[in-house]
């Protein structure tokens, strides 16, 4: 089987510890995250882990059911590439001289469909969000300048389908009682 890009989601308590039980299903399979976020989500009091893997759906579907067997959640999901919505975000430092004296930096920020969120005299940031493959391009556009500083985000996503995810949630509540 050929791996593939999954984003599982993990909705719960934010409970301490979660994180680290969470990741140590991925450890023991020796499977790395692309990346692992956790917010609040639409539902009140409910977190979300969103966790962006490469691996087979053989092996996502037995993560799903070990997530859900071994840890305190209230539902674990798995979804392809092409039933989400996804983006990630992207800060770049950089020296405030070459916004200035740069033209070609300009350019590149112009084409990049970023913004700059603050500038100082010593330095501006840069924020782009997008897909990896963007996020990437801009950084392979940026680093010849020097970068003062690079961070992104890990995935975000959310469904494509029409029913919200909190009608999925309390179905599989009321199936439970």
């Amino acid at each position: 089987m050929e791996k593939e890009n999954f984003t599982i989601s993990v909705y719960t308590e934010n409970n301490i510890g979660l994180l680290n039980r969470i990741s140590a299903i991925f450890l023991k399979r020796h499977i790395n995250l692309d990346s692992m976020t956790a917010s609040q989500s639409e539902i009140k009091d409910v977190f979300r882990f969103t966790i962006a893997v490469k691996v087979t759906e053989e092996q996502v579907k037995k993560i799903v059911g070990q997530i859900e067997k071994q840890i305190e959640v209230i539902k674990a999901f798995y979804h392809k590439e092409e039933d989400i919505i996804y983006q990630e975000t992207a800060l770049f430092k950089i020296a405030s001289k070459l916004l200035f004296e740069e033209r070609q930096i300009q350019n590149v920020i112009k084409n990049s469909n970023s913004n700059i969120v603050t500038v100082t005299p010593e330095f501006f940031v840069l924020e782009k969000t997008g897909r990896r493959r963007e996020v990437d391009a801009l950084y392979r556009k940026l680093e010849p300048y020097g970068l003062m500083q690079f961070t992104r985000s890990g995935r975000i996503a959310v469904t494509k389908e029409k029913m919200h995810i909190s009608t999925i949630l309390e179905k599989f509540a009321t199936e439970i009682v």
